[in-house]
């Protein structure tokens, strides 16, 4: 049985959910660690990572930022006003957010080319092998799962991650001195959006699965859950695996896969 969920507490308190959400994100956390921790962040901020890694990078999570739009309106669509409760915030909330991540490519090509790799190379490049272990995830559980697991899996799972670990390079004062000052604005832009409104966006997300399971779900209907948020975890990590990879290993394992 589904009781109705609506939050009366603070919306960025854990306490504000139901028991079963308050269980479901602990039981995710050290996955999620194992992506806010990785080594990945503190060799961007440190300026070891190199080009091939950097390339890497810019390249790899590409299919995931000019889609992202577009997982969130493929929710949209699974959403019929009047349904439910959970069905009503999730249109408003998918609507107004559809319109904010407008920009972000956009954002994300001027962060390529300021450290050093073009538009025409993000954009025409292929991805290194294993990077698009997250697109094709996403795009999976947007296009083919339900409406809750949807939104939990890309923006509480993906969106929350990513706000943590851009906030890490974001704040880093050594990072941001290698680019300069003229442009050094303009190159941020999409590292500082992300490591300031993911603070509310994936807990306003939380709040929207809570609110479409209920105080009460089913025990597979959180299983499920549990594991979609898991699984965009994992394949972030993979992602960033391959980011820290030199180029020769990767050539290996596009040999070994072909």
């Amino acid at each position: 049985m589904n009781s109705h969920f609506e939050r009366t507490g603070p919306l960025t308190e854990l306490t504000s959910y139901p028991q079963w959400a308050q269980d479901m994100v602990a039981d995710c956390a050290s996955t999620k660690q194992s992506v806010v921790d990785h080594q990945l962040w503190a060799r961007m901020s440190d300026g070891t990572l190199g080009r091939d890694g950097t390339i890497n990078f810019m390249c790899g999570i590409w299919p995931v930022i000019e889609r992202f739009p577009g997982y969130m309106a493929m929710s949209l669509l699974k959403t019929q006003y009047g349904r439910s409760a959970g069905d009503n915030l999730a249109r408003r909330w998918l609507v107004r957010n559809i319109r904010v991540e407008q920009n972000h490519a956009e954002y994300w090509l001027h962060w390529a080319e300021g450290v050093g790799v073009s538009r025409d190379e993000v954009l025409n490049g292929m991805p290194p092998r294993g990077t698009q272990t997250l697109a094709h995830w996403c795009e999976e559980v947007s296009s083919g799962d339900s409406l809750v697991a949807s939104i939990a899996a890309t923006n509480y799972a993906v969106e929350g991650a990513t706000g943590e670990w851009s906030q890490l390079i974001y704040e880093s004062e050594s990072y941001k001195q290698r680019f300069p000052e003229k442009t050094r604005a303009g190159s941020l832009r999409w590292l500082q959006l992300h490591a300031a409104y993911d603070d509310t966006h994936p807990w306003e997300a939380l709040e929207i699965v809570c609110t479409l399971l209920g105080t009460s779900p089913a025990a597979e209907e959180v299983a499920h859950i549990t594991a979609c948020i898991k699984r965009s975890y994992t394949s972030m990590r993979i992602l960033a695996d391959r980011c820290v990879q030199p180029s020769r290993m990767l050539n290996v394992l596009s040999e070994a896969a072909a």
